[in-house]
């Protein structure tokens, strides 16, 4: 079964910076896309970042664009999420999630992601 778990999450003052970890067990080795969700309060699920193991490409939501960057450790077989300049707008819980297609873009629906690891929650202060 496929485990997901994250870490790094915290507070932080606004343009400051996280680095949030996931790390990935029970994985056969497949195809994957990894995604970073988040949820702010009130607000609706969304997909900020996305990485493919099958093309290492990597994918970003237009407001976090140029910010955050995604990047893969296969020997930790971890997924990261680095996120640079933050603003009190970034505040949400994220979530690791995965599924095992090839089809890996900021342009998916959550929903599409059928393993998702508890959520770490990120909070800027301005």
């Amino acid at each position: 079964q496929v485990r997901l778990a994250e870490s790094g999450g915290g507070s932080v003052q606004a343009g400051g910076s996280l680095r949030l970890s996931c790390e990935a067990s029970g994985w056969s080795g497949s195809s994957a896309c990894f995604g970073w969700l988040r949820q702010a309060p009130g607000k609706e699920r969304e997909l900020v970042a996305t990485f493919s193991t099958y093309d290492r490409s990597s994918d970003y939501e237009d407001s976090v664009k140029e910010r955050f960057t995604v990047s893969r450790d296969d020997a930790k077989n971890t997924v990261s999420l680095q996120m640079n300049s933050l603003k009190p707008e970034d505040t949400a819980m994220y979530t690791c999630a995965a599924k095992f297609t090839r089809t890996c873009t900021v342009l998916l629906s959550p929903r599409a992601f059928n393993h998702r690891g508890q959520g770490t929650q990120v909070t800027v202060s301005s």
